[in-house]
C-alpha cells in the first residue's frame, strides 16, 4: 500500500496499535533520506524506510515492543556487514508509538507532501491511459484522467481521478504550471489540439503524445500551420515512452513512458533543459486507435 495521507488513514483505522519508524539521522550511504518513516503493526505495515536487513531489524524491534507494551525507544545502526548490508553509511532510527497526536502529525506531513506532487493529466482512458494511470498510481505524482467519455472513467486504479468533459483542452489551460500532459485519446484531431494547448503553455514538465513517426510528421506540419514553432515543437516526446523498444503492449508502453514522466519532471526539479535530456530512438510505441 502507497503511503499517502488518505492511505495511512485506512491503514490507522484498521490497525489501533502501531509504531512508527522514522529515520532520523543519517550518515553516509543509505537506502533512503532522513525522514523517511514507515508505520508498523503486530500484522501489517505501510511505507518503507529501505527493505534489506535494515527493515527486518526495524520491524521485528517494533513487533516486539507492541508484544511486550514496552517504549520502542531508537535504534544506532551501522549499514555495513554487522547486518549483511553494504551501503556504508550509518542511520539513526527513532521509534514511537502512534497514538492520536502522533498520527495527526504524521497526516499532517503526508498532506503537505501529498499537495507539492506534480499534476500528471492523462487525456484519454483508454487500453494505454488506463496502463499509464496504474504504473504512475504509486509515484510522486498527482494522476487525473480525462475523458470525453464517462463510461471510461470508471474503475480507475486507487488514488487516480477522473474527470468527464467535453473539451478536454479547456483542461490543459486551467492546468497548474509545471504540470505534465499525456495524450492518448481515441481521436488524432482530439490528440492535435490538446497537444497545441499543452505545448503554447511553454511551462509543462512534460508533454507526450501516443503514436507513430507518421503521426509526429502530420501533427509537425499541422502544428506549426497553425502558428507553432520549432521550439515548442521540440517539447513534445512523440511517440510516448521513445526507448527504442518496438512493443505496442499498452502495459509495455505504460512502463517506459512513466519512466520518461519521472526523468523529465526530475530534470525540470534540477533546472535541466529538454535540449539536456537524452531523447532515445523516436520508434516504439504504437498507435492505440
Amino acid at each position: 500500500m502507497a503511503l499517502d495521507a488518505a492511505s495511512l488513514a485506512v491503514f490507522l483505522s484498521r490497525e489501533p496499535a502501531a509504531i512508527v519508524a522514522e529515520l532520523l539521522v543519517v550518515r553516509g550511504s543509505s537506502p533512503r533520506e532522513a525522514g523517511t518513516f514507515m508505520v508498523i503493526a503486530p500484522e501489517a505495515l505501510i511505507g518503507t524506510i529501505g527493505g534489506g536487513a535494515l527493515e527486518h531489524m526495524v520491524i521485528r524491534r517494533a513487533r516486539q515492543a507492541l508484544r511486550d507494551g514496552l517504549p520502542p525507544g531508537t535504534m544506532d545502526v551501522p549499514l555495513g556487514p554487522e547486518i549483511g548490508q553494504c551501503c556504508g553509511g550509518r542511520v539513526e532510527v527513532a521509534m514511537r508509538v502512534v497514538d492520536a497526536a502522533e498520527a495527526d502529525r504524521l497526516t499532517a506531513r503526508l498532506e503537505r507532501a501529498d499537495a507539492g506532487r506534480r499534476p500528471v493529466f492523462i487525456f484519454g482512458a483508454g487500453h494505454v491511459g488506463r496502463a499509464l494511470a496504474l504504473a504512475l498510481a504509486p509515484l510522486p505524482f498527482r494522476v487525473t484522467v480525462i475523458d470525453t467519455r464517462p463510461e471510461t472513467l470508471q474503475h480507475l486504479p486507487e488514488g487516480v481521478a477522473g474527470q468527464a468533459v467535453a473539451m478536454p483542452e479547456a483542461v490543459v489551460r486551467r492546468a497548474p504550471a509545471g504540470s505534465v500532459f499525456a495524450i492518448l485519446t481515441h481521436d488524432h484531431a482530439l490528440d492535435f489540439l490538446i497537444a497545441r494547448e499543452a505545448l503554447a503553455r511553454g511551462d509543462a514538465a512534460y508533454v507526450g503524445m501516443v503514436g507513430s513517426r507518421t503521426k509526429r510528421a502530420r501533427f509537425a506540419s499541422w502544428f506549426e500551420g497553425e502558428g507553432g514553432t520549432r521550439e515548442q515543437l521540440a517539447q513534445l516526446r512523440l511517440p510516448i515512452g521513445s526507448l527504442g523498444l518496438r512493443d505496442k503492449r499498452p502495459a509495455v508502453i505504460a512502463a517506459l513512458a512513466a519512466a520518461e514522466i519521472l526523468v523529465h519532471s526530475a530534470s525540470r526539479e534540477a533546472g535541466l533543459t529538454g535540449a539536456q535530456l537524452p531523447t532515445g530512438a523516436l520508434v516504439g510505441a504504437a498507435d492505440e486507435h
